[in-house]
């Protein structure tokens, strides 16, 4: 049985590695993901952000250098960037990023451009535009059961966005969402939790929830894509 992370001991370990590896150029450091939103369980991974003044090649050997003597290190994954390159980067995705993100040392937002009310609409554009897509080439293609579940971990994110879009309210709990949303995103909220339970090779199981997600991401292209015509 996996061991509970003591994500406080272990950001505090994380911290002072890459703070000894890499010193002032350090501009943040954030948490992200299950641990971020305080529903991690032992398996869930650690997704750190690490924002550097400029990131070059060799900072990535020196970063995992950094991080190799690190408790769970398996566990790691996560986001690294220069400071222009995140200052350039898609609103749609500098969206979910700001809002999934727990500061542990910087100010994010001295980092990032202002937030505007159309990012929240794009994040739900292009999350749908590419749910739908890959949506359709797993069923037809790969019918891969780790795919689609991937899929729907990105539809909720999609879900966070379409509900700040309607409300002016980000939720980051995943549990949270379930009672504030509609009929039919609850559905896809559900269906991501069932799906969890689905064994590989149950095709009705499979073609059902393929079936769910491509209709409802079909619906948020053609209502959000009129909508910025």
């Amino acid at each position: 049985m996996a061991m509970a992370i003591d994500i406080t001991a272990w950001t505090a370990a994380y911290l002072q590695a890459v703070r000894s590896a890499f010193g002032t150029r350090v501009l943040f450091v954030g948490l992200q993901g299950s641990h971020g939103r305080g529903e991690a369980g032992a398996a869930s991974d650690i997704d750190m952000v690490l924002i550097l003044d400029e990131l070059f090649p060799r900072d990535l050997a020196t970063y995992r250098a950094a991080v190799a003597g690190l408790p769970h290190r398996d566990h790691l994954c996560g986001f690294v960037s220069g400071r222009r390159e995140l200052a350039s980067w898609s609103r749609a995705d500098l969206f979910q990023f700001c809002h999934d993100t727990t500061p542990l040392l910087g100010d994010l937002s001295a980092l990032l451009p202002e937030s505007r009310a159309e990012d929240a609409r794009q994040a739900v554009l292009v999350g749908a535009c590419n749910t739908y897509h890959l949506c359709v080439h797993n069923s037809v293609h790969a019918r891969d059961l780790a795919v689609l579940r991937s899929l729907y971990k990105g539809a909720v994110f999609v879900i966070q966005a379409l509900h700040c879009h309607r409300t002016g309210v980000h939720i980051r709990r995943h549990r949270d969402l379930v009672a504030a949303v509609g009929p039919e995103e609850r559905r896809v909220l559900l269906m991501h939790e069932s799906l969890k339970a689905v064994e590989a090779g149950e095709a009705a199981a499979f073609d059902e929830a393929s079936g769910l997600l491509l209709e409802w991401s079909g619906r948020l292209i053609r209502e959000y894509g009129s909508a910025a015509g």
